[in-house]
């Protein structure tokens, strides 16, 4: 949310959530992302895949900021 109306890559999101002795699934983004979409989506909060580059939050009305 740090991060709202700015694309955010996959990569720096693996980073964020691993910790140095730590491994993260190549699965794991994907999966707390749906899960953080079912909870955002009741509050008109989407969670939308820029293909390539990352996901980028937004509400109903456009980008949060």
């Amino acid at each position: 949310m740090h991060k709202a109306g700015k694309v955010i890559s996959k990569q720096a999101l693996t980073a964020a959530i691993s910790s140095w002795d730590a491994t993260v699934g190549s699965n794991a983004i994907e999966v707390y992302i749906h899960r953080l979409r079912k909870k955002l989506e009741p509050a008109g909060i989407t969670i939308r895949t820029v293909r390539g580059l990352g996901y980028l939050i937004e509400s109903s009305d456009g980008p949060v900021d």
